[in-house]
Formats: C-alpha cells, sequence, structure tokens
C-alpha cells in the first residue's frame, strides 16, 4: 500500500531532475543544463527523496554520487524520462523549426569550421537555437545529451542514423618563415598533442613515427597547435581544413603523413523526425558537401 502511494505522489519534473543531477554531478552542473538556478535543483531532490523516504545520494565536496537507494531507483527513473521524451518528441515533430538542438563535435571542428558557418541558418530561421558542446566525450543521444553527433571513426552498428560527411586528411604545417628555415637544413621542432591525448590517433602516429624529437610546445587542441605553428614556434600535424583556413601557414613534406579520418553524423530515427534537427542536421551536410567541392574549406 505504502509503495503504489508514493508512486501515485511521484512528480516528473523531479524525477527529470534526478536523472540530470546523476549526468552532471553538481548542483551548479545541473542547473546551467537544465537554465534554472541551483536551488531549484536542490529542491526538487528533496521533493523526491522525500517520496521515497532517504536520501538518494552521498554528498561529497566534488559533488552528489549516487548511494545505494539511488542507485536501485536510477534505472526506472530513466526508463520514465525516455518514455516522457518520446511523448514530447512525437509532439514536436509537427511543429515548426524553432526551438533548441544541441551538436557535440570535437573541440577543432567547432572552434576553427563550424560556429563560424551557422549564421546563415540561424539568421533564416531566427527562432532556432543552437548548442555547439566542443567535447572530447562522447555525450549519449540515447539520453539526449545531445541531438546531432559529428564524430571521427565509422560509428559501431546500432539503431541509430549515420551518414559519412566529409573524409579529413592530415599535413604538416608551419609559418611562412619557419618553413623557409627548414627547407635551408634546420632541423624543425614540433608542436603536438599533451601526453594524455594519446588515444587520438594522430597524437600516437606522431609518437611513433617522430619518437625523440623535440615538442616545443604540446596541447589538446588543434585550435591551438594551429595558432602556435603560426607564430613561428614550430611544425603542427594538422587536419587540412584548419591549416587551409589561415593564410599564415603553409604545408611541410614531412615524407608522409597520417591516413585520413571519416567524419559522421549521428543521430537517433525519432530524432530525425523533429523539423528543427532536420533542418540542422540538412544544413550539416550541405555545409561539408560545399567544403568538401571547394578543398575544404
Amino acid at each position: 500500500m505504502t509503495d503504489k502511494k508514493r508512486t501515485a505522489s511521484l512528480d516528473w519534473e523531479d524525477v527529470r531532475y534526478f536523472v540530470a543531477l546523476v549526468r552532471h554531478g553538481t548542483l551548479s552542473a545541473t542547473a546551467r543544463a537544465l537554465r534554472v538556478n541551483h536551488a531549484t535543483v536542490s529542491r526538487r531532490l528533496a521533493s523526491l527523496e522525500s517520496v521515497f523516504g532517504q536520501p538518494l545520494f552521498e554528498r561529497r565536496p566534488e559533488g552528489f554520487v549516487l548511494n545505494e537507494a539511488g542507485r536501485a531507483v536510477l534505472d526506472e527513473t530513466i526508463v520514465m524520462e525516455e518514455a516522457a521524451s518520446a511523448a514530447f518528441r512525437r509532439l514536436e515533430a509537427g511543429t515548426a523549426t524553432a526551438g533548441l538542438v544541441r551538436i557535440t563535435v570535437v573541440r577543432s571542428l567547432a572552434d576553427g569550421f563550424i560556429a563560424e558557418r551557422l549564421g546563415q541558418l540561424l539568421r533564416a530561421h531566427p527562432q532556432l537555437d543552437i548548442e555547439l558542446i566542443a567535447d572530447s566525450r562522447n555525450l549519449s543521444l540515447a539520453r539526449r545529451e545531445a541531438d546531432l553527433a559529428l564524430r571521427l571513426g565509422r560509428p559501431a552498428k546500432g539503431e541509430l542514423l549515420t551518414r559519412r560527411v566529409a573524409t579529413l586528411e592530415y599535413g604538416f604545417y608551419a609559418s611562412h618563415a619557419y618553413a623557409a628555415r627548414v627547407a635551408a637544413g634546420e632541423t624543425p621542432i614540433f608542436i603536438g598533442f599533451d601526453v594524455d591525448s594519446e588515444s587520438v590517433p594522430e597524437a600516437a602516429w606522431v609518437k611513433r613515427r617522430f619518437s625523440g624529437r623535440r615538442f616545443a610546445l604540446r596541447s589538446n587542441s588543434q585550435t591551438a597547435q594551429a595558432a602556435a605553428a603560426a607564430s613561428g614556434y614550430g611544425v603542427a600535424l594538422l587536419p587540412d581544413w584548419l591549416a587551409h583556413s589561415r593564410q599564415d601557414l603553409v604545408a611541410l613534406d614531412m615524407g608522409e603523413a597520417p591516413p585520413p579520418r571519416e567524419l559522421w553524423l549521428i543521430m537517433r530515427p525519432d530524432i530525425a523526425r523533429i523539423p528543427r534537427v532536420r533542418l540542422v542536421a540538412d544544413h550539416l551536410i550541405d555545409m561539408f558537401e560545399r567544403s568538401t567541392r571547394n578543398q575544404m574549406p
């Protein structure tokens, strides 16, 4: 009887805030994601914990961590959230191209390519909002952490819509003055990834190919690497599209370059039926097709 009473008193909004807090870990991060203040998140959590009659998290200095009771209810609350989200998406499928679309993409593409090519789309659709999430983490499409994903490498098979939108090639680049010094016989100094980026295929390739060489600057940002190369710090391995977008870099022949990588656009089938998501997806596809025809960019 008690369980039925508690189930009946569950508030969907409390559940939604609970799942968001699990994902983001802190009141402030959850508040930013949901666009509310942290007191609202705290109040919703207190309401849910009151329904269950016990705490669902351990409060730690670094944030909120699920306790045993929280872990016990997490799977069921995610199912509830997914069911509600699916209902909202069915309603949204018939609406106009207004609202928010969240895109997750590697930082170098977000900073050096995509952001500056969204202006025409936003001007044509003034009620459309875009959130560009430049992050190396694979945010979950299933849990609606993002609506669209642009990822390097062919995605694993699954119930997702996928499309290859570009093939990214790489080369070595330096400032005009530094390239002239290398051409005159100076031993090149390199610019590369930091030690925490060894899982990046290009970083691992450079480490194997140029083991023992000096690296004057390391960064996990290829945009920063390009800026350092343009400033004359050394030679950087960069995506061709990023280097070609600058007038202050020139290509160097270092004998070989790593293999190209494929860029894939990924979305869920139900999300693809929402007009604003389909609009943004089509714009991204067209953006890369035009860039490919123009030798990117």
